[in-house]
């Protein structure tokens, strides 16, 4: 194993106190030891702040409860995590989902393989409510300025491990109303900009729990809202003009029926 530094794992939470235990149960199981947990709950309205209490009351030396004055949305929130932590690293992870045992230590083997990296995403394995497997969703193994644009998400955001000092240095999230749904797209964009390198793992080491429904959630506004943020970074990393058109075609896809875009997007990432 490389290294033996903490890491603080930015987890924000809101109304989902039926799938958090497992989330961090997925966390407490981890076969690297040194990490902290830090939960900010954006103001939930049923009963995953207790159950998020009833966790820091059992492990107060590894988990941190925060709680948002008002709901906040993910930027803010997980800042709020940020102001908090203490290691060295920064990991993400949502309380929807679940990680393999071995995601943090693999992803410090990694990073430290390739001195170059600041930060390391993997692949992503999607599951349902009802424990069947989805298709996996891997990012490229190298992204760079131009994977934006060309090859869909950089990295998969709850994903990531990355030193702190990458966070302290971009500022953290941007919270402002076009990142209330598109806080990691700001991140990348902001992230090559800055001169950084990232790297992927093919490994599948994350779980994430896919519907219908959490598709439908994503509305029109939202849409719209990302398509901001896309003509922000593009403007950033000064993509050629005829390169706008993409933007524009993925704001399309908000009048594809929800059904439909979740089953283009296994069968994509099966046949990708």
């Amino acid at each position: 194993m490389a290294g033996n530094g903490k890491i603080s794992v930015l987890m924000g939470i809101y109304n989902c106190e039926t799938t958090l235990p497992d989330a961090i149960e997925s966390i407490l199981a981890q076969t690297y030891p040194n990490w902290e947990l830090i939960l900010c709950d954006d103001c939930s309205t049923d009963g995953t702040y207790a159950v998020a209490q009833a966790y820091a009351d059992r492990f107060p030396e590894k988990i941190i409860l925060l709680q948002n004055e008002t709901n906040s949305r993910l930027a803010f929130t997980l800042n709020h995590c940020l102001a908090h932590a203490t290691g060295e690293y920064v990991a993400r992870m949502d309380g929807d989902d679940k990680c393999l045992p071995e995601r943090f230590e693999k992803q410090l083997d990694y990073l430290h393989a390739h001195p170059d990296a600041v930060l390391v995403g993997t692949a992503m394995q999607r599951f349902y409510n009802d424990g069947s497997l989805g298709a996996v969703a891997a990012c490229p193994p190298a992204p760079d300025r131009f994977t934006p644009h060309h090859n869909g998400p950089s990295f998969n955001h709850a994903t990531i491990l990355a030193y702190k000092s990458v966070y302290d240095a971009l500022g953290g999230y941007t919270v402002c109303p076009r990142t209330v749904r598109g806080q990691d797209r700001d991140l990348w964009f902001r992230f090559f900009d800055a001169g950084y390198q990232g790297v992927n793992m093919p490994d599948a080491l994350y779980l994430v729990r896919e519907d219908v429904e959490a598709i439908g959630r994503r509305t029109f506004h939202d849409r719209w809202i990302s398509f901001q943020t896309e003509i922000y970074g593009y403007r950033l990393l000064h993509y050629p003009p005829h390169w706008y058109v993409m933007p524009v075609l993925r704001l399309g896809k908000a009048l594809v029926p929800h059904r439909l875009q979740l089953l283009y997007r296994n069968w994509q990432t099966n046949h990708s």
